[in-house]
This record gives C-alpha cells, structure tokens and sequence, in this order.
C-alpha cells in the first residue's frame, strides 16, 4: 500500500506541475513599451493618492488641534 500511495503522490505531483507549466505557457507578456506605460501610471497614480492622503491628514489633525486648544 505504501508503494501505490507514494507513487501516487509521484503522480498527482508531475500532473500539477504539467498543469502549471501549461498555464505559465498561456501568459501574454506585455512588450517594454507597454510595460513602462503601466508602471509609470501606477507611480503617478500612487504618488498623487500619496499626496491627496497627506493634504487630508494634515487637514484633519489640524482641525483636531484647534479643537483640543
């Protein structure tokens, strides 16, 4: 029994690794130039939320100091 649980675990092994290799071979890289697009819109756009955070934050303790004074 022993044999046929390992040597089925061998299997189920290779078949997923078969499975992933097949879906890693389904993925369609993005070009360079596309890829620096995405990146830099993500930058820029994590960057303004960055600042949009900051502008509330310093609004929002502002105003609880003049409460507290």
């Amino acid at each position: 029994m022993a044999e046929n649980k390992s040597s089925a675990e061998k299997a189920n092994k290779k078949s997923w690794f078969k499975g992933l290799e097949a879906e890693f071979k389904k993925i369609i890289w993005p070009d360079r130039t596309t890829l620096t697009k995405r990146t830099s819109a993500v930058v820029i756009a994590s960057i303004v939320l960055g600042a949009i955070i900051t502008v509330i934050d310093v609004l929002v303790r502002s105003g609880i100091e003049l409460l507290i004074k």
